[in-house]
């Protein structure tokens, strides 16, 4: 009988040293279930909870970026997706990643610049982008909307100033959930005109899986059982004529940039095309367009409402000039 007891113990220690290694990669759904089964896993699903409200990026940016629902009666304190601080390539329906444990692995590799275009020739300044007259070449641009940087051709590195926005998330931010929007980002301190944000992370797809992707997702969304982040950039030749289309679905795979929300007046950030060189794809990139004040939330311009369509996902920017509809692609 004490052996028999003593094999149990064993047993159960056993499992319980397992249950923190295993429960960081489970689902919401996952998780409540599991946690029913003994108060020793509860308490452990109750502490991966904690830790995943307490920071939406997972421990994979400069800062954590906090959850906070306070609103009446909801049951969910943060919202379930797997992080990549840049673009990456379509990974596959079976990756899981661990949220909410000390253990971090992350989607791919996270390198900015995918693609790459051989012997591309990039600078070799031994200061560029810092504080003195000297201007790299490589940040040449006409262009307000389209910046560009050092890249994968050039020698220089992360501590470059003309690379601003390859060194992930450095201010406060904090994701709120609004009773009619849904989670939104917030600045949590003040933020200042021209500061780099983010940039919007997520897969990069082509345009037919991205078509068949926003069918379903029109479906699921008005039902209210999701919330696509799909966002579809075009650059235009000076005609007016799409030179490239850009695909990124965070949707499932993403960056806190999933959170900003749709303003019918423009936002307070600014949508950047930005391209590096050596890079063959431009990255999309988030910097305030104004002093943004603690607590203020954080949004931009989805694009323009052309038509009315009857079944559009409704707006609630809430701003003066708020058309009622979010843009898509076929508005």
């Amino acid at each position: 009988m004490e052996e028999e007891k003593h094999c149990r113990k064993c047993r159960e220690s056993a499992f319980f040293l397992c249950a923190g290694i295993f429960l960081p990669y489970l689902n919401p759904a996952e998780l409540a279930s599991i946690s029913l089964t003994c108060k020793t896993v509860n308490q452990i699903s109750k502490s991966i909870t904690s830790q995943r409200t307490s920071d939406a990026s997972r421990g994979f940016e400069n800062v954590p970026i906090p959850f906070f629902n306070l609103i009446a009666g909801d049951s969910h304190p943060y919202s379930y997706f797997l992080y990549t601080s840049t673009q990456t390539l379509r990974i596959k329906p079976e990756f899981r990643q661990p949220w909410g444990s000390d253990q971090h692995t992350r989607v791919c590799n996270e390198d900015p610049f995918i693609f790459r275009v051989e012997d591309a020739i990039g600078c070799n300044c031994a200061m560029c982008g810092d504080e003195s007259d000297f201007s790299c070449p490589c940040s040449d641009s006409s262009d307000l909307l389209l910046t560009r940087e050092c890249g994968p051709s050039c020698e220089c590195d992360l501590s470059c100033g003309n690379r601003v926005t390859q060194g992930r998330v450095s201010v406060k931010l904090k994701v709120v959930k609004d009773a009619r929007k849904g989670w939104g980002l917030y600045a949590a301190e003040m933020i200042p005109h021209g500061q780099f944000v983010c940039e919007y992370a997520g897969e990069l797809l082509s345009t037919k899986e991205a078509r068949e992707r926003q069918l379903t997702y029109d479906k699921l969304a008005s039902n209210g059982r999701l919330s696509p982040a799909l966002l579809v950039v075009k650059e235009h030749l000076p005609s007016g004529n799409s030179c490239m289309r850009i695909n990124i679905d965070a949707t499932r795979i993403g960056n806190i940039a999933r959170f900003i929300n749709h303003s019918c007046d423009g936002g307070n950030l600014d949508t950047v095309i930005l391209r590096s060189s050596g890079s063959l794809l431009p990255r999309i990139c988030f910097f305030a367009s104004r002093d943004v004040q603690e607590n203020e939330e954080l949004t931009f311009s989805y694009g323009e409402v052309r038509v009315n369509e009857n079944n559009g996902q409704p707006c609630f920017c809430g701003t003066s000039s708020c058309a009622g509809i979010l843009p898509s692609e076929h508005t």
